[in-house]
């Protein structure tokens, strides 16, 4: 057999499925004879094997956690969740997206006082400062509709808007 057609015996073979026997016999055959072709073998399943693990994790089989669910409901079990029925508990409390909002816009105020900031801004003109106006008013309005749709219901009890 030649490298070629064995090679691409070997490429077109996914690990799906098993070659023929015969297949086989005459790939181990070739293998063991011509150390080019080992090579490039051995180096195909090190590829196959790290994508298999590292780059494509297996699917996430959420079959029994739905399940769970359905069966937590059936019996009555979700009277025990901590928010009420259609309501969606925020990930992030409200003082972390207080916290970090103070953050983003201590950063961008101060993003104005760089050595770099004012000296490109002076050779640049407007054609640098309409890119990062329209950046900061993006972050701030973007934040703050986040934000709010996260807690409009903690919002409206706040300032009693309800």
């Amino acid at each position: 057999m030649k490298c070629t057609t064995l090679l691409d015996k070997i490429y077109e073979f996914d690990g799906r499925e098993t070659l023929p026997l015969r297949n086989r016999l005459q790939i181990a055959v070739h293998v063991v004879l011509c150390p080019r072709c080992a090579e490039k073998t051995v180096r195909l399943e090190n590829v196959r094997d790290m994508l298999r693990t590292d780059f494509l994790p297996p699917p996430p089989d959420i079959a029994d956690s739905v399940m769970a669910l359905i069966r937590a409901e059936a019996s009555g079990a979700a009277a025990d969740m901590p928010f009420e029925e259609g309501e969606l508990s925020p990930e992030v409390p409200f003082g972390g997206w207080v916290a970090t909002g103070l953050i983003v816009l201590f950063s961008l105020a101060t993003s104005f006082m760089g050595m770099d900031f004012t000296s490109v801004a002076a050779d640049q003109g407007s054609s640098f400062l309409l890119p990062v106006g329209i950046t900061i008013g993006v972050v701030v309005t973007g934040y703050g509709a986040l934000f709010i749709g996260s807690h409009l219901k903690e919002l409206s009890a706040r300032f009693r808007l309800h």
